[in-house]
């Protein structure tokens, strides 16, 4: 059983949507948590979640100022922390492929900072948050986000005798959060329309709580070097259209460069090395031998959770899932996660 107690936990980008939700569990799960710390180069976004978790409420909570592209600053805040969980990174597509570098900078070169720092201040445990846009990248995103994933699970070969785990978590776009395709639907169907790239595009649905469920299961059961992915139900774009304006036209425009038809979280060539557990897939690591790390040694440590070879071949993407949400379950999900007053839109309201 997890307990957090006692425990001091680093969160970089913790002023995010994911970093706000995973705090907020934190604090309300484990009450005598040691320290919670906040790291983000933004002081207004710290300053604004400073009212909401008020270090005078809650004694844990500290908010340091920093880039994860700066290595002293980063080891200066591991000092005496027990958990890093890694959300910080520059996640829009087209602001990466118009600035390359600077995306490699934070992604790529600020990963590798927070592995020196762990390692260097003997942290526990290290969970980095990938995106589906790893899997077989097509944009530059994905593409620094695959060389993060593959730092940190390359990370185990350099921890020695010291008791650390690196691991890492995957998922696609939070159901709600900001760039993602409910509020951007909510906020355009007032002009009538509602732009759809594809007819059959597809996308999983998870919301924030999942993500920092999934976290917290890597936390508690990680040996090192995973990849984890969580069972997750798809949704068709042109649903979440109908479900928050029915009455309005869906214009076809498009898939946009770097954008994929459907998400892709594990690839064929990844099932050599993937298990299936009851809620969850792992990708294990191929270079872990030397830590006397193999496939089986990751089939025996999650038989708990009845860990099984997945096919060969085997592919997880949300146009070819078993598990599926429709127009109604869509508007409980907005009720839930975006806006408790909801109603879908109609041309009446409108005009």
């Amino acid at each position: 059983m997890l307990n957090l107690n006692g425990k001091s936990i680093l969160v970089t980008g913790g002023t995010g949507s994911f970093g706000k939700e995973f705090i907020a569990t934190i604090l309300a799960r484990f009450p005598d948590v040691k320290k919670v710390v906040v790291y983000s180069r933004d002081e207004l976004k710290q300053y604004e979640m400073s009212q909401r978790f008020s270090p005078s409420v809650y004694p844990a909570m500290r908010y340091f100022i920093g880039d994860v592209r700066d290595r002293e600053r980063l080891i200066q805040a591991c000092e005496g922390i027990d958990i890093v969980v890694h959300a910080a990174a520059l996640k829009q597509v087209p602001a990466a492929e118009y600035n390359p570098t600077e995306c490699i900078k934070t992604n790529v070169n600020g990963s590798q900072n927070i592995i020196k720092a762990a390692i260097a201040n003997n942290v526990q445990s290290v969970v980095a948050l990938s995106t589906d846009k790893a899997a077989a990248p097509v944009n530059l995103y994905g593409a620094t986000k695959l060389c993060s994933d593959k730092l940190f699970v390359a990370a185990n070969n350099m921890r020695g005798d010291r008791d650390v785990r690196f691991s890492v978590v995957r998922y696609g776009n939070v159901a709600g959060s900001r760039g993602s395709v409910i509020p951007f639907f909510m906020n355009k169907r007032k002009e009538g329309f509602l732009p759809i790239t594809h007819q059959d595009m597809t996308r999983f649905n998870i919301s924030l709580e999942g993500g920092v469920a999934l976290v917290l299961f890597a936390i508690e059961n990680a040996i090192g070097g995973e990849i984890f992915v969580s069972k997750l139900p798809s949704y068709k774009i042109g649903d979440v259209a109908t479900a928050i304006a029915p009455a309005c036209e869906q214009r076809i425009v498009g898939i946009r460069p770097g954008e994929k038809l459907h998400e892709e979280m594990i690839t064929q060539a990844d099932s050599f090395n993937t298990l299936e557990l009851d809620e969850h897939y792992i990708i294990c690591p191929t270079n872990l031998q030397y830590q006397g790390l193999t496939k089986d040694h990751y089939l025996a440590q999650y038989q708990a959770f009845h860990a099984k070879s997945v096919p060969i071949g085997f592919s997880y993407n949300s146009g070819e899932n078993d598990q599926w949400i429709g127009v109604e379950e869509i508007r409980e999900i907005i009720k839930e996660h975006v806006d408790a007053d909801f109603q879908p839109y109609s041309l009446v309201e409108a005009a």
